[in-house]
């Protein structure tokens, strides 16, 4: 949701007429509304497993269908983008597909032949159909955490929980729900217990969760508004996390992340290789874990604000890029064919 925030405000702002689907799932909802961004709801996260996400996709489908029918869109907008392909294609509506996770391949399969342009980072790894995309100098996370959009404020990250003196470590686990998520494991409890272990020694711990987590941790857990959790992570020492998003987020930030889990991103492997703000862990276990922490204890500020000057320059305000494509299609897409 905070992908979009800005284009539909700037959007309106300009004279369009915005209408906003939504997919009831983990916090999307709630970030919605708290945004007041009005928005119709057509399906709702189901049981894990292909069975699930598939009997979702037709109901989706359809329901995206009828809407399109009735609002007669110029063109439609989304990350991932698998309901907007299909139904622009029936209705003969422009769909950009906005993307930026490799191993979503049956999503990617489902979508990518039926979308009119998908536009993806340029550290994206993955196929994407020749002449219909767009790549950028960018991730997902300078939409809504460019520094011309977001100024991080330390009282408000104080009211949600930072500690008022001695460093914070924001953790995060995953539901592993998402279709790109499938065949997919996450941390072990000895994993996660370990990790609080460790970090508390060095400071406050604080876990953000898809789940309810176990008793013996959830005095651990975000306490926090959802909505303001960004100010919390942009004054924290360090992130360690299953979510690339929060990892990416943390690294536009200038703050360290850790992002553990057994697929990578092209996105954090580029923070990590360009500009070294994450470190990526593939294989989950106490020894590659303890690797982690201690890379994460080694940074030096001075290298990490020098880490965050150089990512800011050499990346774009995502949100104004997404205005302008969408307003601008057609020219868009034929000015990037011209340049490479």
């Amino acid at each position: 949701m905070h992908f979009f925030r800005h284009p539909i405000l700037t959007l309106i702002e300009q004279g369009h007429e915005v209408l906003v689907t939504s997919r009831n799932k983990e916090m999307a909802v709630d970030l919605l509304n708290m945004l007041d961004i009005t928005h119709i709801e057509l399906s709702a996260l189901g049981k894990k497993g292909k069975l699930s996400l598939l009997v979702e996709l037709i109901q989706r489908d359809y329901r995206l269908y009828r809407v399109v029918r009735q609002f007669k869109p110029d063109i439609m907008a989304s990350i991932g983008g698998i309901f907007i392909a299909h139904v622009g294609k029936l209705t003969n509506t422009p769909s950009l597909v906005f993307y930026d996770t490799e191993n979503a391949t049956l999503q990617n399969a489902l979508t990518y032949p039926f979308a009119s342009c998908v536009i993806v980072p340029a550290c994206y790894q993955s196929w994407v159909p020749e002449h219909r995309h767009i790549k950028y100098a960018g991730y997902h996370e300078l939409s809504y955490l460019h520094p011309d959009l977001f100024t991080p404020d330390r009282y408000i990250a104080l009211a949600n929980g930072l500690a008022e003196q001695g460093d914070t470590f924001l953790l995060r686990t995953v539901s592993w729900q998402a279709n790109h998520d499938i065949g997919e494991n996450g941390w072990s409890l000895e994993l996660l217990e370990r990790l609080v272990s460790l970090l508390a020694q060095r400071g406050k711990v604080i876990i953000s969760s898809e789940s309810p987590l176990p008793e013996k941790l959830s005095i651990y857990a975000y306490q926090g508004n959802i909505n303001e959790i960004h100010h919390l992570m942009a004054f924290c020492r360090g992130f360690i996390g299953e979510s690339a998003t929060m990892a990416s987020e943390c690294a536009v930030l200038g703050v360290p992340a850790v992002y553990a889990a057994e697929t990578g991103r092209g996105y954090t492997d580029e923070q990590e290789q360009k500009y070294g703000l994450v470190h990526n862990v593939r294989t989950l276990n106490r020894d590659t874990m303890q690797m982690a922490v201690s890379w994460l204890f080694s940074l030096q500020q001075h290298n990490i604000r020098q880490a965050h000057k150089n990512l800011l320059n050499n990346t774009i305000n995502v949100a104004d890029f997404i205005n302008d494509t969408i307003q601008r299609l057609p020219f868009v897409l034929k000015e990037y064919q011209q340049g490479n």
